[in-house]
């Protein structure tokens, strides 16, 4: 599993840790039955017991898992959950990839969220394993970005890397990007950068976006880490690395697609990030069938 870019926030397996995932878990367990399970609590009787398969109806890359089985295991410790497919893995339709058995008002209270988390988090996979694929046999690497649904940030970018991605920042305070905003306030790309090496630690890594071949001048000039090539066409793009010529790492960004990435890997950059990853994943198909044990 890929570490992040920037990141001094947990990444790899850190974010499956009880002490940063249970928050996010209870949360979201809160904010479905805060008040109760009604329908459970009066259509099914005390006692009852269940097992419940999740099922792949559209193909994908498994992610959540570990996850989801925390989630039960905090509903309810006595839930056997078992794994019938790896995290991370490309699967089938008609692919059963996990089940739970136990308590079946325990399984029905926990349901909708299992769902809502192996569907978002499966689909994110998914998307990114397809960006990767797309520039396979390039120098470049996929990002994420900060584009991540309030909340769900570090299990969104956790997907990222199970689908074979890399992460960018986690948070503001991971690396400085200075980006068109504060480049406007300083005045300058050079007095930006002197800024931000003068009031950040000395192993701090500075991004700067640019915009024009002249601006990535200025940053290189400046002493950048890492440049990031804004909305740039893939010939600007190209003229871009035969400038910096290795001096400093090139970052792809803005609007990238599915269709656009491989031209913009081929021209030489270091990385590529894409919003899309988390902000237009969507859901993957899985269902979570019940049968009474």
């Amino acid at each position: 599993m890929a570490e992040a870019l920037h990141a001094v926030s947990p990444g790899g397996g850190g974010v499956l840790h009880p002490l940063i995932l249970d928050p996010l878990l209870t949360a979201a367990l809160q904010e479905d039955w805060a008040w109760g399970d009604l329908t459970t609590q009066t259509v099914v009787p005390t006692g009852s017991k269940a097992r419940a398969e999740f099922l792949y109806k559209a193909p994908g890359v498994v992610a959540g898992l570990p996850i989801v089985q925390r989630l039960w295991h905090l509903i309810d410790p006595t839930l056997v959950f078992t794994a019938h497919a790896a995290e991370g893995a490309t699967v089938a339709n008609r692919t059963v990839a996990a089940t739970v058995e136990g308590d079946a008002r325990a399984i029905l209270s926990g349901e909708r969220v299992a769902l809502n988390l192996m569907q978002r988090l499966s689909a994110t996979a998914t998307l990114a394993a397809a960006y990767v694929q797309a520039v396979t046999g390039t120098r470049a690497e996929i990002l994420d970005t900060r584009k991540t649904t309030p909340g769900l940030r570090l299990l969104e970018k956790y997907a990222v890397r199970v689908g074979g991605a890399r992460n960018h920042r986690f948070g503001l305070a991971d690396a400085i990007m200075i980006k068109d905003n504060h480049i406007e306030i300083a005045g300058s790309i050079t007095e930006a950068v002197r800024r931000a090496r003068q009031g950040a630690a000395a192993t701090t890594t500075v991004e700067v976006e640019t915009e024009s071949l002249e601006m990535v001048e200025e940053a290189l000039a400046a002493g950048a880490d890492i440049i990031m090539l804004d909305n740039m066409d893939p010939g600007t793009m190209r003229r871009a690395v035969s400038l910096v010529a290795g001096r400093a790492r090139l970052e792809a960004s803005g609007g990238v697609t599915l269709q656009t990435v491989r031209a913009i890997a081929e021209t030489g950059v270091d990385f590529i990030s894409v919003g899309a990853l988390t902000h237009s994943a969507g859901s993957l198909d899985i269902s979570l069938d019940m049968k009474p044990l």
